[in-house]
């Protein structure tokens, strides 16, 4: 792509940066009020593409209404976590990503220059649009949505982004194509954007690799839960080379359950997260979690928990 395009939208963004809303609201937080930060742009627009540059400035704790991806462009700049106790460094070429459910404060260094890219995308959008495609991975999956029912998850994603990956030249390209806007902007944009977050995805896996020395058991009951919409017995016993009658007197003697009862578990785990941290229909978790209708996915949800989905999310 021509250096000077890129560069032309780098600074048009920079300067539309300055006259987003970045007003501090007042919400309630845990134990007093905190800091949030609500969807800067227009209503409208589900993605959006933010250029930020500073030469030194410390925020307050907040906490925002989206999730926000945010890529070290050129220098450096600090992030501090958890009410003040945790401070990290983000350093150029790094990779810095938050849920809506979980706070910061970002400090840039006072002798540097930082450019940061940043792609924030509404709730609803994520959830409905690139969630079903992240849920495989059942570690991001788990970042991306337990601090909305879990206060003591992880709480942001940060990493070196690998040289030979394309979420540099992804982010270029989203950050000219939100510069010079058109009708269809936001459509090109959900292309983009599902292939900056699977390349994150392939990244997150990689940086979070499990220990080699898992038994057998463990990397079935692993497997299930990262294709727990789509995963049968006979195509474990598949890839894992043995008989699906093995694999199934496996799961009994060392996990003490049954495949059907550990896909059902996993499945309601995940059910019970969307239900409390999306607002997405009934009907389209049950089609995220592998069911063929909304009707068996009721029942099963019910089964399990003694209440229908709906009457779940009334009495939380």
């Amino acid at each position: 792509m021509g250096q000077e395009i890129l560069c032309a939208a780098v600074e048009k963004l920079r300067e539309e940066f300055g006259v987003l809303d970045w007003t501090y609201h007042n919400c309630p937080g845990e134990n007093q009020e905190e800091k949030m930060f609500y969807w800067p742009g227009a209503t409208e627009d589900e993605i959006m593409i933010v250029v930020h540059q500073s030469r030194g400035q410390q925020e307050l704790f907040h906490r925002h209404d989206y999730f926000y991806f945010n890529y070290t462009y050129q220098g450096e700049y600090d992030s501090i976590s958890f009410k003040y106790d945790n401070r990290i460094t983000i350093r150029e070429g790094e990779l810095y990503a938050g849920q809506p459910f979980a706070g910061h404060a970002l400090c840039v260094h006072d002798d540097k220059e930082t450019t940061i890219i940043g792609v924030l995308i509404q709730k609803d959008t994520f959830c409905r649009a690139f969630l079903p495609m992240l849920s495989a991975n059942t570690k991001l999956f788990h970042f991306l949505l337990d601090p909305s029912t879990n206060q003591f998850s992880d709480e942001y994603i940060h990493y070196k982004v690998e040289d030979d990956c394309n979420i540099r030249t992804l982010l270029e390209m989203m950050v000219i194509e939100y510069a010079n806007r058109q009708e269809d902007t936001q459509v090109v944009l959900k292309s983009l954007t599902l292939s900056f977050l699977i390349q994150i995805a392939r990244q997150y896996v990689n940086t979070n690799r499990e220990p080699a020395n898992k038994s057998l058991s463990e990397k079935i009951v692993q497997y299930i839960g990262e294709h727990v919409d789509t995963v049968t017995l006979k195509e474990i016993a598949k890839h894992f080379s043995y008989h699906p009658n093995y694999v199934s007197t496996l799961l009994h003697r060392e996990v003490g359950k049954s495949f059907s009862e550990i896909l059902l578990e996993l499945r309601m785990e995940r059910a019970v997260i969307l239900l409390e941290g999306t607002k997405l229909p009934v009907e389209e978790i049950s089609s995220v979690l592998g069911y063929s209708n909304s009707s068996n996915f009721y029942k099963a949800f019910r089964d399990y928990y003694h209440v229908s989905p709906r009457e779940y999310i009334k009495v939380r």
